[in-house]
């Protein structure tokens, strides 16, 4: 890492201690130790399934594995100790001389109970993470594992990213666009789901474990499933809906794009266009101070007219989001924070006590019900697609009429479009991490 991301490394560290002893001081302990978390092994089998460190632990320090402990004192260097054990089923892999090093007082141990000797401390301490039998084994309270009011002010701060976040963020979005060009490249190539993902990973140059979620690589109808994770082998797909990442330094970024050949059908070609255009301009709408669940009310206003104006629905956009009309095309939100997660700590939270806002009675999955603030990362996804399951109701209710249904039949063969960016709210307004790359 270069000196100025070393820099930026330290600070990001002192605004965390900073963070931490404020949180500490509001919730009435003494210290606090966060766990990197335990492996998960299958139920009834002797396989774990792949790792991920605890979010609060990865947010101060990208070291890999389990177990290790991070202890957190006000006025003290944080002390940090790896676990390191002997086995040779597994590498090993020395630690060398990480940029991050000394930013912790650093040890290394060979098992979790020489790590718990250095990570006890007296007074009233609290414990984050998924082994809560060891801390308390080793001393913390029941009622101080996971303390709620702690966590909250935890995930609230976790909204705010550091400059060391945002460049870890950037060069997330970088990597993952080389995966994306690649991906696009094979669909053009009328390579199968199955091979477009291959092609993403190997420009990555990593294996499907080391994304930061699975990708969604889907052709055709597949494109309507908002989850669709399988991996057909069928060739020359009309659209390629992507939804894929890539990590750096524990950080994930989320990009989607919908492609499509020049033989598919026009009017969805034209949808595609549309909503490329709809997010942009959901983007330029961001700005400090405005609730998200505005933004994500004006997504729903422009996918009616999108659909409108292609002919889907007979009423313009804000009476078919009156009626709910837009629901059924866009069951989603229209997007979530990002960060150590990808669908990242805090997004309904009211105040750092952990009070939430609840998403609005049209949109029960919106993820993200704060106001928009400076140095926040989010997604702006907005979707339109066509699912048999939730366009029943309309079909047969009092809304029949609003909707082209011959029109509609022929789309759905299509699936669905998607188009995401990964947003950084600055003072003016946001910059667009994603479009620099892609």
């Amino acid at each position: 890492m270069s000196a100025q991301g070393v820099s930026l490394y330290a600070e990001h560290i002192a605004a965390r201690q900073r963070g931490v002893e404020a949180a500490l001081a509001a919730t009435g302990h003494d210290a606090l130790v966060i766990s990197s978390g335990q492996p998960f092994t299958y139920f009834a089998d002797d396989q774990d399934a792949p790792f991920r460190e605890v979010g609060h632990f990865a947010h101060w320090v990208p070291l890999r594995g389990p177990h290790h402990l991070l202890l957190l004192r006000p006025g003290a260097k944080p002390r940090l100790v790896r676990v390191a054990p002997e086995d040779y089923w597994y590498e090993q892999a020395p630690l060398g001389a990480p940029f991050w090093a000394d930013d912790f007082e650093l040890h290394e141990v060979p098992t979790r109970d020489a790590a718990w000797k250095l990570a006890r401390t007296g007074g009233r301490i609290a414990y984050i993470g998924d082994e809560p039998e060891l801390a308390r084994a080793n001393g913390v309270d029941g009622a101080a594992c996971n303390p709620p009011a702690l966590v909250a002010r935890l995930d609230w701060d976790r909204a705010y990213k550091s400059d060391y976040e945002v460049a870890c963020l950037e060069e997330a979005e970088k990597i993952a666009s080389w995966g994306h060009r690649a991906a696009l490249a094979a669909f053009d190539a009328g390579g199968s789901e199955l091979e477009i993902h291959l092609a993403y990973v190997q420009a990555l140059g990593c294996t499907e474990a080391e994304l930061p979620y699975p990708t969604i690589i889907a052709h055709d109808e597949k494109g309507a499933i908002l989850h669709y994770t399988g991996k057909r082998a069928q060739r020359n797909g009309r659209v390629l809906l992507i939804d894929a990442g890539a990590k750096h330094l524990g950080y994930g970024s989320d990009i989607t794009r919908t492609w499509t050949r020049k033989d598919c059908n026009p009017r969805f070609r034209e949808l595609v266009k549309g909503m490329d255009k709809l997010q942009q301009k959901l983007c330029d709408k961001v700005v400090p101070g405005l609730p998200y669940p505005d933004l994500h009310a004006a997504a729903h206003v422009l996918i009616g007219d999108l659909l409108h104006e292609i002919g889907v629905l007979r009423i313009r956009g804000e009476d078919a989001f009156g009626e709910g009309l837009t629901s059924p095309f866009f069951p989603h939100g229209l997007g979530h924070f990002l960060g150590i997660q990808v669908h990242d700590v805090g997004g309904r939270q009211k105040e750092p006590s952990g009070d939430v806002v609840p998403p609005p009675a049209h949109s029960p999955f919106l993820r993200t019900t704060r106001r928009i603030e400076e140095h926040q990362v989010f997604t702006i996804e907005p979707g339109c697609y066509f699912i048999e399951m939730l366009l029943r109701g309309p079909k047969v209710g009092r809304h029949a009429e609003l909707v082209d249904w011959k029109l509609v039949d022929e789309l759905l063969p299509f699936g669905g479009v998607r188009i995401e960016d990964n947003l950084l709210v600055t003072a003016a307004g946001h910059r667009n991490l994603t479009r620099t790359f892609i």
